[in-house]
């Protein structure tokens, strides 16, 4: 018989109630007249024709073991839940699944997730990022726009995204319209090096990002002669920020840059999200996958690249430039470990390339 509604229930104890005939009452719903007089019973004891809480089926584990279960996934967060489910024997020597640690661990707030990915930070570069964020947390908007954030990245044809989806039906995993195909190694690539800060931004492609390295004397000839020299020669009491990569700490480097009177920002190890212009490659890589039909070759890649750096706005760069200091408040708040930017850095580029430590 199918399961009467709560008003359903509420009018058959109301004609209880008012005198009439339990089994016209019962004929009338179509219930057994047993069942008419347990929701009159129930009214009587509680006050609503409700179901009242059943116990369910009986837990597996005890309150005890939940709590292991907790402390256990606390602290070992990587480990699996079938690894844990292996090595517990719940009540009467019965096996767990892995769905059922699954359950418990949901029950204290506790998900599984992807990890956010990034660099290995031993407590010397920890000591020295918090120490950098404490020393210019209270910089003012005239100081930060005074600073070149630089940076070079790579750029490729073929990427996977976490940010793209696809619409399909159960079984269609491995349809042909329905799987993203890439080059393992990215395809077709360029890379570049950019600058934002005061005044003007610069774009300059250097070239295939594979297979012709940045060197020193290529960042010398390519990059701080014909753009940064003349830009800090013609501004004031500006600042070159670079990052610790082997071309920009080479001597040659730091010699060209010290007969040309450009101040370098001393910038922390393994530090690329607090630089704005790592969020700068995010936006300019969303742009160009925007782009219907997208760049086939190298050629295209960088002609849309260069598209795509002319048309973001001003107000795109000034809003990076004030995120600077919520980044140094977010670094001194881990004490100088990984912070949420971290989760936007180079979100769609390709991975992140292997720089040089000081």
């Amino acid at each position: 018989m199918p399961r009467l509604t709560p008003e359903q229930r509420e009018r058959a104890v109301g004609r209880l109630s008012a005198g009439d005939d339990p089994e016209a009452a019962a004929v009338a719903f179509n219930e057994h007249l047993s069942t008419v007089y347990r929701f009159q019973q129930r009214f009587v004891n509680t006050g609503s024709t409700a179901d009242t809480q059943r116990s369910g089926r009986p837990r597996v584990t005890t309150q005890r073991q939940d709590r292991q279960i907790l402390r256990y996934h606390l602290r070992n967060r990587f480990h699996t839940a079938n690894e844990t489910a292996r090595n517990t024997v719940g009540n009467h020597q019965r096996l767990i699944k892995g769905q059922t640690i699954r359950r418990r661990l949901a029950e204290r707030d506790l998900q599984n997730c992807r990890p956010a990915r990034g660099p290995v930070l031993t407590q010397r570069h920890r000591k020295a990022r918090q120490q950098w964020a404490q020393d210019h947390i209270n910089w003012n908007w005239r100081q930060w726009r005074n600073i070149l954030f630089t940076d070079e990245s790579r750029f490729c044809i073929s990427h996977v995204d976490g940010r793209v989806r696809v619409w399909r039906r159960r079984g269609e995993r491995y349809a042909d319209d329905c799987v993203m195909e890439h080059n393992a190694q990215g395809g077709p690539n360029v890379m570049v090096w950019g600058g934002i800060g005061l005044g003007p931004v610069f774009f300059n492609n250097l070239g295939p990002g594979r297979g012709n390295g940045i060197t020193a004397q290529r960042y010398i000839d390519q990059i701080l002669q014909p753009h940064v020299v003349p830009f800090f020669q013609a501004r004031r009491n500006c600042v070159l920020q670079q990052d610790n990569a082997r071309p920009h700490t080479a001597r040659v480097t730091q010699a060209f840059l010290q007969h040309n009177n450009i101040d370098i920002m001393a910038w922390p190890a393994l530090s690329p999200y607090l630089n704005p212009i790592e969020h700068f490659w995010d936006q300019l890589q969303r742009k160009v996958n925007q782009l219907r039909p997208g760049p086939r070759t190298a050629a295209d890649l960088r002609q849309a690249l260069v598209h795509a750096w002319c048309n973001i706005p001003r107000d795109a760069i000034n809003r990076l430039i004030h995120s600077m200091r919520r980044r140094c408040q977010a670094v001194i708040n881990v004490q100088g470990g990984h912070t949420p930017y971290l989760t936007i850095c180079r979100g769609s580029l390709c991975p992140w390339q292997q720089k040089a430590m000081p």
